[in-house]
């Protein structure tokens, strides 16, 4: 047996590679799952191999997303069969132009909305099997949230803006809380100040400290720096990295910019609907595989 790259099966980790057929090699479960390209992936000049994966933890898996619309007397597909896995703690970025689909896949990843066909499981659960308010439940408890138009509370300071969602949740200590990741950001002397009162760049980095309030396990991040300069956005982006490798929080950035695209570790571009490429970029540490 030996250690083969995972870079042709994007998004999964420790894969092992055998002359021999191993135990199980058609299952796929969601979660702590095994994942297995189709038999023809790997092949050599005697014989294909059989490929076997190592268990990872899943923080998100898209299995055949479809969104469909009526308009008058047509039917318009607007996703067409996506399907991937994240695993807990990527750094994942969506591409593609506008019109390609990325706000109504990230709007079903969040479990905003519900698909025509395809199921997506978050952190196990599998969104399809709830209501909306067992979605909003989930989202409370697991993900946080970053627009491109920052949805500060004009007549809240940054501190009142990061503390609202801790004390909706009755927290106890939220001011220290707040303050403590208004730090974090870089914005511990600007706690006291209105949004209009901070920069483009200072109020998303407000809004990012809010998301993180409920240490949520994943953060998706639509567009961020779209109404930023170049630099104020790259700025941003290393901001998100910094959270990804400290926190562990699983981030997946929708962006149309190339170029901050590609601080992500994986790219997954669509294109009309469907994914058509996805490809590692910046590839995480590598972690010890546990064989199955």
């Amino acid at each position: 047996m030996r250690f083969a790259s995972a870079a042709g099966f994007p998004g999964v980790l420790g894969v092992f590679v055998t002359e021999a057929g191993a135990p199980g090699a058609n299952e796929s479960r969601a979660g702590n799952a095994l994942f297995l390209p189709p038999p023809h992936a790997i092949r050599t000049a005697h014989a294909t191999r059989h490929v076997t994966v190592s268990r990872i933890d899943l923080m998100l898996e898209a299995r055949q997303l479809t969104q469909e619309y009526q308009s008058g007397d047509r039917r318009l597909s607007v996703l067409r069969d996506v399907s991937f896995i994240v695993p807990d703690g990527a750094f994942v970025a969506i591409v593609g132009p506008s019109g390609s689909g990325k706000t109504t896949l990230l709007g079903l990843l969040a479990g905003l909305d519900v698909a025509t066909r395809g199921t997506v499981l978050l952190d196990g659960a599998d969104m399809s099997q709830m209501n909306e308010d067992q979605r909003a439940q989930l989202r409370g408890e697991k993900v946080g949230f970053v627009f491109q138009s920052f949805q500060l509370i004009p007549t809240l300071t940054a501190l009142e803006n990061v503390q609202v969602p801790l004390e909706l949740r009755g927290e106890d200590g939220a001011p220290a809380r707040a303050r403590e990741l208004l730090t974090r950001v870089g914005l511990g002397d600007r706690a006291h100040h209105f949004p209009n009162q901070l920069s483009g760049g200072e109020q998303q980095r407000v809004a990012i400290a809010r998301a993180f309030s409920n240490a949520p396990r994943l953060l998706f991040a639509d567009e961020p720096t779209g109404n930023l300069d170049s630099d104020t956005g790259t700025h941003i982006v290393e901001l998100l990295e910094t959270l990804n490798r400290e926190s562990g929080t699983t981030i997946i950035l929708v962006t149309h910019d190339l170029t901050l695209a590609h601080r992500a570790q994986r790219i997954i571009r669509l294109a009309d609907g469907a994914v058509v490429s996805d490809t590692m970029v910046n590839a995480p540490p590598a972690q010890p595989p546990v064989a199955v």
